[in-house]
């Protein structure tokens, strides 16, 4: 069996062999899924041997663990699937996270303990699908198939607004699953394929009018923005953030909002790249509007969870804002800021976790002098905290610094607008944590908190351990990236001369286009 393929099918296996326990057994699901997903973590850092740096993906068939035969026969769906350095540290973010999430949940979840963890398995299946399909169709039955253990994660082990908060994440990702399979079947009639590389050679060599491109992107675009999620498309996040319990949120916040940026990065840019720089100008505006107002309403939220769901609006707002300045900087520093806001944002979930776990209260005003009956706690929240903000040789300074260096080259006032939002997270979240952890303890906070134990240490150390590696020799992840960027920009730059030849005509065709629609 391929590598790739056991990574992709080894969750679902365990979650189908997780059924099958004994379900008054609790002890032993928790066992059998931690064992499970670590043994899938192990296996799949066998990845990144297989992921050089001088990969050129944008050649077809030149994907790392390719794997490509016939699914289904009419219409023609393929299994399709391979990795590059832009996929690779997101299937091992994903597989890295999900034991932790075991790990967190271990006493936290007490009903339905069985369907929790088998969910939990689902929904990595589902995510490493996403980051590994080659296949447009297949993309978006494993773009699917992650939506529904979500949806029951929060519907069903959620807090007080669980059902309502489950129900708004639903309605706004089918939106924009809904706009992305019209998209999808729209190629295909063009194309006659849904095969990645084929399409983008189809693309290539005009299968699509200038009009028709444009309303393609909107469409993809959307979807994915819904995701990411992008200011104004952003209202979902909170509610979902909110009332999930913790490992939803780590693996929403972690892994599941970078499939919209990963959705921008491998199909709306190389497929559509003279309307995606058309239209690169109000996007990045969005974009920086994102940055600041994520971090001006994160900063007045009384709530933690709410805070850090605000935070991550901001943070992936420098994600996007580094992809469409078209430079190989904002590329990088895109990229690796979707794995830097996987590690610290997750982190910041775990540790509100901990505190609501001990407190039973996700309101700030609760707390208070946290520090002094938890100074483990307190060290490891304020480590994750400043890695949050930016702080060199911590791992997010790496990313906004490449993606602001991308703005400054691409336009310089981009870069002044967006480095507004790295100042204001200082601000929020040193007042988080000054409000939390200093001053005078209260007798309901010294009686209800206590440092951390074995098991909370196991989840939260790694991901410390990973904010300082990632800071301070980011060179260990850089180069894959790097490589698979320079080849997406290359055939994204290879067709920027159809902008300007097509700018003349545009308002001319899309005129034609709307009056052969009707």
């Amino acid at each position: 069996m391929n590598l790739l393929t056991a990574v992709i099918f080894l969750p679902l296996i365990g979650c189908l062999l997780t059924l099958l326990l004994p379900r008054e057994n609790e002890k032993l699901v928790r066992q059998f899924t931690l064992v499970w997903s670590l043994l899938v973590f192990v296996i799949s850092l066998f990845l990144i041997s297989g992921v050089s740096s001088d990969q050129r993906p944008a050649v077809p068939g030149a994907f790392a663990f390719d794997v490509n035969f016939g699914w289904i026969g009419t219409p023609p769906i393929r299994y399709h699937i391979g990795i590059d350095g832009i996929s690779l540290w997101l299937i091992i973010l994903t597989t890295l996270l999900t034991p932790i999430c075991v790990l967190i949940s271990w006493s936290y979840i007490g009903k339905h303990v069985l369907a929790f963890h088998a969910f939990l398995l689902l929904l990595e299946f589902g995510l490493v699908g996403v980051f590994c399909a080659l296949d447009l169709f297949l993309f978006f039955v494993f773009w699917e198939v992650c939506l529904v253990p979500m949806y029951f994660l929060i519907g069903v082990w959620g807090h007080d607004r669980r059902i309502y908060a489950a129900l708004k994440f639903f309605i706004y990702t089918m939106a924009g699953s809904a706009l992305m399979l019209i998209g999808i079947l729209f190629l295909y009639n063009k194309t006659g394929t849904f095969d990645y590389p084929a399409v983008l050679l189809a693309l290539q060599r005009g299968a699509l009018t200038y009009p028709e491109e444009m309303l393609l992107f909107l469409g993809f675009f959307i979807a994915f923005a819904i995701k990411v999620p992008m200011f104004p498309l952003h209202t979902w996040l909170p509610d979902a953030h909110v009332e999930a319990p913790t490992a939803g949120s780590v693996m929403l916040a972690s892994v599941m909002l970078k499939m919209g940026c990963y959705g921008l990065l491998r199909f709306c840019l190389p497929m559509f790249p003279t309307a995606a720089h058309n239209n690169a100008g109000w996007i990045n505006v969005l974009a920086i509007t994102g940055i600041i107002y994520g971090a001006l309403v994160a900063m007045v939220q009384p709530n933690m969870k709410k805070l850090v769901a605000y935070s991550s609006v901001s943070h992936l707002g420098f994600v996007v804002l580094g992809l469409f300045t078209f430079t190989q900087q904002g590329l990088d520093g895109a990229v690796y800021q979707m794995l830097n806001h996987g590690v610290s944002t997750g982190a910041l979930f775990i540790l509100v976790g901990f505190l609501y776990e001990r407190r039973h209260s996700l309101e700030i005003n609760a707390y208070g002098g946290v520090a002094t009956p938890a100074p483990q706690l307190s060290t490891v929240f304020m480590i994750t905290m400043l890695a949050s903000i930016g702080l060199p040789t911590l791992n997010n300074f790496v990313g906004e610094f490449l993606v602001l260096q991308g703005a400054a080259i691409a336009q310089f006032r981009l870069a002044v607008c967006a480095s507004i939002g790295v100042i204001l997270s200082a601000c929020y979240m040193l007042w988080l944590y000054q409000r939390v952890f200093y001053g005078r303890a209260s007798e309901e906070v010294t009686h209800h908190m206590h440092d951390l134990v074995p098991r909370e240490a196991l989840a939260i150390v790694p991901l410390i351990l990973l904010m300082v590696w990632m800071g301070v020799y980011s060179q260990s992840f850089l180069p894959p990236i790097s490589a698979a960027n320079t080849a997406a920009l290359a055939g994204i730059e290879a067709r920027k001369e159809l902008r300007v030849q097509n700018q003349p005509a545009l308002l001319a065709s899309l005129r034609e286009f709307f009056h052969a629609a009707r």
